[in-house]
């Protein structure tokens, strides 16, 4: 793990590097879910959409970087209210909505980097929680975010018709 830091995201500066995470995510993605796109305007679509939800929801974008200051991860975290149902004091939550690692730098505990800079975003914040949605056949994922502390807090199913 040494020689990786974690800063804020420079945009629009990173805006190439990010767009080439996206595509790598849907890339790693489609291996377990078939639903994924995969044409060339995904990625610019994707990203229109996110920034401006990010800085809407008080929200932030890291970049991982190794020694040569070559962007190898981002992750996008936000802040999100949840249902009435759920206490005052953990109704509002820090949510990474994108998490991605080059495959060169996988299992280097560059991840690991990413989701600690986003939990510290949510301290400051005075959140009680984080979550990061992860598809129910990604176990490299699901085991990472386990050794990192999270567990399993709801589940969604589906049925193709």
């Amino acid at each position: 793990m040494t020689g990786y830091r974690i800063r804020e995201a420079r945009l629009p500066a990173d805006r190439g590097s990010i767009l080439a995470f996206v595509v790598g995510l849907q890339r790693y993605e489609r291996a377990f879910e078939a639903n994924r796109r995969l044409d060339t305007r995904f990625a610019e679509e994707h990203y229109a959409n996110l920034i401006p939800q990010l800085l809407a929801h008080r929200g932030k974008v890291f970049i991982a970087e190794n020694q040569e200051a070559h962007a190898v991860g981002w992750a996008a975290v936000c802040e999100k209210e949840g249902e009435i149902y759920v206490r005052p004091e953990e109704r509002h939550f820090g949510f990474i909505a994108e998490l991605f690692v080059v495959e060169a730098a996988r299992g280097l505990g560059v991840g690991r980097l990413l989701i600690a800079a986003c939990e510290d975003w949510a301290r400051k914040l005075g959140l009680a929680t984080v979550r990061i949605g992860v598809l129910a056949g990604n176990s490299r994922a699901i085991g990472a975010y386990e050794r990192a502390g999270y567990k399993p807090y709801s589940l969604e199913v589906r049925k193709n018709l």
